[in-house]
């Protein structure tokens, strides 16, 4: 049964979702794929180093050290104000008494005959005098020990109540480090080890040691970026100029007319667009907003750090254009592949959450950029990414989909000329740590479904592609049974495609930067395979490219 798509300000009309809940299930990513490192994380705000605890122990020795030097300090006033008032006090209390024992002696001299009222009206004199003396002792007492215990909050709460705030954190990051799921790390070690020999060693100490992977930053085309730049110079980030000799001739092509409308014309991707060119970022990381600028020349600006130093993320504004995108530098290499142009019909097939479509528009001018993406929620998820990167005078260009990718090329038909395929796939980094006890048994046995599920992905792209088209099919593990093995029963199935070879293209050019599988081993014609490495802790990313016969 048919049922009309989700629209959203990216869809269009004329793509139906062909699907029922159990095939939503199988054909979406959102089981296998984890989230992006690049969005989100956002919600991630920057990392923040863990506290050993020898320094802990030394700042509180430190801590404790200036809160008793403050106490003496205040106990020492304390006894000086305290003394004061006491003395005051008696003052008082004797000045009263004089005045009293005074006014008894005038009296009784001038009229002798009052002498018992006279001496009634002494004591009751010396008594009221007493009692207002010891009233003021007491109240000024009160006062004293009133002001201490302000200034004891004052000078030691704050500063207790931020060591207690720091050690909370510290306990809370040492209980969110994360460990290895030991079934999915065993089931690695057998699998790997026997694929990748030597690599895995190294694979495996980069991938049980988060804290070592390195995050690249790509700016956006469409917002004003020299001083984002120039941030990230001065903080050690230099940058790679992804973009191969072929993909940059393809791209000197002036942009199409649409993309020099003005925002509004056809539609609101964004309700307002705003640009930012501050020279400082946001305390916060976030978004930054200023007025529009026309996009700059198509080209994939890329800046990583030689150490595993994380910019801050920006948040998503509505309304805001983000400056830069946070993602594993090696997810560029099948938008690279895929040798984009100014003018081309683009499908992404499993395009959530969305880097990879946003790389395509830094790369390229295209006249239809379609991301397809079957799971409601990592729709929401994709629709989201693109209204943070790509102002709305791309609407007519940039849609959204929402087909069972396994049936796209049914129901269009060699309509494409560049069909990328990031398809659902067993996400090393994800899995090592995402699962645990029965699930990471479930997944496993989920796994051995996977390259059925890919296989008919791509059998799809390809009949998704024109004669002539290319698809290029990518995931990011290191399993064989879901790189070189689908591409191989893929190809098998459509006598009409022919794999063209990346390595002189690609894994030459960029070796500095990224670790590959040797070009000797037997699975290289098929595709590259980046392998995660210390100093160079990009990937897991296999990448194979398949052309379409005219």
């Amino acid at each position: 049964m048919r049922v009309p798509p989700v629209h959203s300000t990216f869809t269009t009309n004329r793509h139906q979702f062909v699907s029922t809940p159990s095939l939503v299930r199988v054909g979406s990513r959102a089981l296998f794929r984890p989230l992006s490192s690049a969005v989100v994380s956002d919600g991630r705000k920057g990392e923040t180093t863990s506290l050993l605890p020898q320094n802990s122990q030394q700042q509180m020795a430190v801590r404790s050290f200036q809160t008793s030097a403050v106490s003496r300090d205040i106990d020492t006033a304390a006894k000086f104000i305290g003394a004061g008032a006491a003395t005051v006090g008696v003052a008082g209390s004797g000045a009263g008494i004089g005045t009293v024992f005074g006014s008894l002696i005038i009296g009784y001299a001038r009229n002798p005959s009052l002498k018992q009222q006279l001496f009634s009206y002494a004591i009751l004199g010396f008594a009221l005098s007493e009692a207002m003396g010891l009233f003021c002792l007491m109240v000024a007492f009160l006062i004293l020990f009133a002001i201490k215990q302000v200034l004891c909050r004052r000078c030691h709460s704050p500063q207790d109540s931020s060591e207690l705030k720091k050690h909370k954190r510290t306990n809370v990051q040492l209980k969110r480090e994360r460990s290895p799921c030991q079934p999915v790390l065993k089931h690695f070690d057998l699998e790997y080890s026997q694929d990748l020999g030597h690599l895995w060693t190294s694979a495996r100490e980069v991938l049980l040691n988060p804290p070592s992977w390195q995050y690249g930053v790509m700016l956006n085309r469409f917002t004003a970026v020299s001083n984002i730049a120039q941030t990230l110079k001065s903080q050690g980030f230099f940058s790679v100029l992804l973009q191969t000799e072929i993909s940059s001739l393809l791209c000197r092509k002036p942009p199409p007319e649409s993309f020099l409308k003005q925002p509004g014309e056809n539609g609101s991707m964004l309700s307002a667009e705003c640009f930012s060119d501050d020279s400082n970022l946001p305390s916060d990381g976030g978004s930054q907003c200023l007025r529009s600028e026309p996009p700059q020349s198509p080209l994939l600006h890329c800046y990583i750090h030689p150490y595993p130093l994380r910019f801050p993320s920006q948040a998503h504004r509505p309304g805001c254009l983000k400056q830069y995108y946070l993602l594993n530098v090696a997810s560029l290499l099948p938008v690279l592949a895929l040798q984009v142009k100014d003018g081309e019909n683009i499908l992404d097939l499993c395009s959530a959450p969305g880097g990879k479509s946003i790389a395509i528009m830094q790369s390229c001018n295209p006249a239809l950029l379609c991301c397809n993406e079957p799971d409601p929620h990592r729709r929401d998820w994709l629709v989201k990414t693109l209204q943070s990167f790509l102002p709305s005078s791309l609407n007519s260009c940039v849609t959204v989909s929402a087909e069972d990718g396994r049936y796209f090329g049914q129901s269009e038909p060699a309509k494409y000329d560049k069909v990328l395929v990031d398809a659902p796939c067993s996400n090393d980094r994800s899995w090592l740590y995402s699962a645990g006890g029965l699930q990471a048994e479930k997944r496993l046995r989920e796994r051995t479904m996977l390259p059925v599920l890919q296989t008919q992905l791509l059998k799809s792209a390809l009949s998704a592609v024109r004669p002539g088209g290319t698809v290029v099919y990518s995931t990011c593990t290191l399993s064989r049974a879901e790189n070189c093995s689908v591409v191989e029963a893929a190809l098998k199935g459509c006598p009409e495609a022919e794999l063209q070879d990346l390595w002189e293209e690609l894994a030459v050019p960029f070796s500095q930067h990224f670790c590959f599988r040797p070009s000797q081993h037997d699975d290289s014609r098929r595709g590259i395979l980046v392998v995660p490495h210390p100093g160079k802790t990009w990937g897991p990313m296999f990448l194979s490219r398949i052309r379409r016969k005219m």
